[in-house]
């Protein structure tokens, strides 16, 4: 399984902040021990990219969440880039349906992809509503929603290239 379609991250992003939160850290090995004991096996170089995609600071106290973590788990900058991963990974269709995107997935993959779109901040999308494998993704026009739709069509397509499909 891709790291992309593992619908963990998620749950381990949430544990890591509580962590950092409520018990000082101040090494990675530390951080990936306390992870396990919570069933969580994580290997060095995700948990690396876990701490910087949560814009987690190590200072000499330990690591520190920035204001907002817990509601938007990656920076400004790299939203764009986590959303074209979590479609890539997750998405197995777009359908404009007329004010909203209908977007099909896995079963259990659908508010990962939810909450990307969210944390995209994008400007079609007024909010995301995710079921087990379906994103319904509101958007204030008709005009809107064939925008956003085929935005997210041209990053399933680059996945097919990529692919060799």
């Amino acid at each position: 399984m891709n790291e992309h379609s593992d619908p963990r991250p998620l749950r381990r992003h949430q544990t890591i902040l509580g962590l950092i939160r409520s018990v000082p850290i101040r090494s990675q090995t530390q951080l990936q021990r306390l992870l396990r004991r919570r069933g969580l096996t994580v290997a060095q170089p995700t948990l690396s990219r876990d701490l910087r995609d949560l814009g987690l600071a190590k200072t000499p106290r330990g690591y520190v969440a920035a204001e907002g973590a817990a509601t938007r788990f990656v920076p400004g900058p790299q939203r764009e880039a986590r959303l074209g991963r979590t479609l890539r990974g997750f998405v197995l269709s777009v359908r404009a349906a007329s004010t909203l995107v209908v977007l099909k997935t896995p079963a259990a993959a659908a508010p990962p992809v939810a909450r990307a779109l969210d944390e995209a901040a994008l400007p079609e999308a007024v909010g995301a509503l995710a079921g087990d494998d379906t994103v319904f993704i509101a958007t204030p026009s008709e005009r809107a929603a064939r925008a956003l739709a085929r935005r997210l069509t041209a990053a399933l397509a680059r996945r097919a290239l990529r692919e060799g499909a």
